[in-house]
């Protein structure tokens, strides 16, 4: 079987996000159940020195405002195809905004995307390869699905993944005609979302089937909350949506070979007291007798930073300790700061995003602390449980498909592997360090709680095998 995955991110190419995560992984997790999957992303600029050797399997001379060529490259065992048109995807910034905003043509350099992968689907690619699949990724491949149902599927069956509901591909209903949708697409049914175009939308309603990245979250985007406007249209395809847990590369994030850090294993965990010594260390903390908590995040009211601020007083007084990476909104970055300058030896930051730290950081800590007031699936919880560190987490979403939260019950069958708190609020998250304090003070049942973590399943072999039965039922 052959599919076509078709992305704006893919590693090791260009990664702003978990999306990236995924669509990297699943062409080698997919390879060993038969399925021959390539990626499909843009040419950004420098994308093609980093694939080397590349032959062009398809070109389009006005594609969207001039000559596009799709290169064919090989990378970490992955086919890829990017998409060559460097009057689209050459900017100075990043793939979707520089630092006045977002792209003025973002609608039609992602609508370029969506119609070369519609193209390569229907007629297959110059070096014989078609797909009998096409899987598009969120809104900018959401087109994809929906040019295959206007302008010919070719026989191809599609699959839409959303990775985030909150990001739908919004513009003006003045653009149909330069997005190459039909005008009977301008209705509530279809492309029309509130008076204006969403390209998220348009792609839920023709693709044949639609994935989400847990099945807490897939039940949860039919409710107001979630959905962010599009509930409806999710309710409307129950039958065809099917909610499937994203996973980890656990060659990339293993505590036994991780070269970062001090190895260690579920059989031995002495040297992970090496790594914690040597991250208190590098960031220049004092004494930490109580747990040591990480983060390693996006600073945004979605991931619940704000929430610290009400939680970390009563923690900081107990013993515990925080490393914190990551970057966003600028009152949340100051707010971390300040926690920061509040509590010098406890409590450290570090603006920005480095992933070699973010190793050291999980195999360090104790705990790391995922309090998101909504999360998809989520890959920050898997590397904790992979690195046995205590996964803290917001009852929702993915994070509650992950996460065996310790409760009397679940503690006496021996079956917890993290804290999960519900509602989603800095009362509960103080109550969940509380009780991170008091678990970590009784070393047999942290102990336990450690080793049942690390045991937890976080690869692509189960998630995989969901993704190979939903396309072949596709195709059957």
């Amino acid at each position: 079987m052959r599919v076509l995955s078709v992305a704006s991110e893919c590693v090791p190419l260009i990664k702003t996000g978990g999306l990236a995560d995924v669509v990297g992984a699943l062409p080698v997790a997919l390879a060993g159940d038969g399925i021959d999957m390539r990626a499909m992303i843009p040419a950004y600029e420098g994308i093609l020195e980093k694939l080397g050797e590349v032959e062009e399997v398809w070109a389009d001379w006005n594609l969207y405002g001039g000559h596009a060529g799709l290169m064919k490259g090989t990378i970490g065992g992955v086919t890829v195809l990017a998409l060559d048109a460097p009057y689209l995807y050459h900017r100075r910034g990043g793939p979707y905004a520089d630092a006045d905003g977002d792209y003025w043509d973002n609608p039609e350099r992602f609508a370029a995307l969506s119609w070369a992968a519609a193209a390569v689907a229907r007629e297959g690619a110059g070096d014989g390869w078609k797909p009998d699949i096409l899987h598009a990724h969120d809104w900018q491949a959401a087109l994809a699905p929906t040019y295959l149902r206007y302008h010919g599927d070719g026989g191809v069956k599609s699959v839409l993944t959303i990775h985030n509901i909150a990001f739908q591909g919004v513009t003006g209903g003045d653009r149909l005609d330069s997005l190459r949708l039909p005008w009977h697409a301008w209705h509530p049914d279809k492309a029309e979302y509130h008076g204006n175009l969403s390209t998220l939308k348009a792609g839920l309603v023709t693709a044949d089937a639609i994935t989400t990245v847990s099945p807490t979250y897939a039940g949860e985007l039919m409710r107001p909350e979630f959905g962010m406007g599009l509930e409806g249209v999710i309710a409307a395809r129950a039958a065809d949506l099917t909610g499937i847990l994203n996973g980890v590369d656990e060659v990339t994030w293993n505590p036994e070979t991780d070269p970062e850090i001090h190895p260690y294993s579920a059989r031995n965990m002495k040297p992970k007291a090496a790594n914690r010594a040597a991250l208190i260390e590098e960031f220049g903390l004092g004494d930490v007798p109580g747990p040591l908590a990480i983060v390693v995040s996006r600073l945004t009211w979605q991931k619940g930073i704000d929430l610290l601020a009400e939680a970390l007083p009563g923690f900081i007084a107990a013993g515990g300790g925080l490393v914190l990476l990551g970057s966003g909104e600028h009152g949340l970055e100051q707010a971390v700061r300040n926690a920061a300058a509040r509590w010098p030896d406890r409590v450290a930051v570090r603006i920005g995003y480095d992933e070699p730290l973010a190793h050291r950081m999980f195999a360090g800590g104790d705990a790391v602390l995922v309090p998101s007031r909504f999360e998809p699936c989520g890959l920050t919880q898997l590397y904790g449980l992979k690195y046995g560190t205590v996964p803290v987490v917001a009852a929702t979403g993915g994070l509650n498909d992950t996460v065996i939260g310790a409760s009397p019950a679940s503690l006496a069958a021996n079956a917890a592997t993290g804290i999960a708190f519900h509602p989603i609020d800095g009362i509960a998250l103080a109550g969940a360090l509380r009780q991170l304090v008091q678990l970590f003070d009784d070393r047999p049942a942290w102990a336990g709680l450690v080793k049942r973590a690390m045991k937890a399943e976080v690869g692509w072999s189960a998630p995989a095998a969901v993704y190979g039965a939903l396309y072949r039922r596709l195709i059957a």
